[in-house]
């Protein structure tokens, strides 16, 4: 296990087989996310592995960014109240209401099916989801920081289970 830097690459070695490498650890990650970066209008989004993200109550066909957005606001403020400072502090439906005139402009994704068998139960678990590139366009400046984060929490349905794994490609 590697301690990782904000770009992906490794720091330090911190777990190694059966050994726990003890010593002087790097700051941890630390993202701002009232810092909005200079004007960004276009962002290519790459879904790395299987993703679901639900809307009004069931899975939605195609990644709109207001459904991106809106998951990855909620996985992170529900992270912070779990493991940090509690909620985020912002206008949840503001933000949400200018995310959703951010437009995709380009979707190239293919459906992935999979599932799970569980030993406790015998039951099949559905794993699939969607993989591939989205390009959004827009006012995007205030979401870059929650788009960069969901490369390290993840977006979507059955994250724990290594769902939802994303990263931004390109910012213009």
């Amino acid at each position: 296990m590697d301690q990782l830097n904000s770009g992906g690459g490794t720091v330090d070695r911190v777990f190694e087989g059966e050994r726990f490498h003890l010593g002087e650890l790097a700051a941890p990650i630390c993202v701002d996310l009232s810092e909005a970066p200079k004007r960004v209008h276009h962002a290519r989004v790459r879904f790395v592995t299987p993703t679901e993200l639900k809307s009004e109550h069931q899975v939605a066909n195609r990644p709109e960014f207001g459904i991106l957005f809106g998951r990855l606001r909620d996985r992170i403020s529900t992270l912070r109240t779990l493991y940090g400072p509690g909620p985020l502090d912002i206008d949840f439906r503001a933000m949400g209401e200018r995310a959703a005139a951010v437009r995709m402009t380009q979707c190239a994704l293919k459906r992935t099916d999979a599932d799970r068998l569980s030993s406790r139960s015998g039951q099949r678990h559905p794993l699939g989801g969607f993989v591939g590139e989205v390009e959004y366009q827009g006012e995007l400046s205030e979401f870059v920081a929650y788009l960069q984060l969901g490369k390290w929490v993840g977006v979507g349905r059955q994250t724990v289970w290594g769902k939802g794994e994303m990263e931004v490609m390109e910012l213009a």
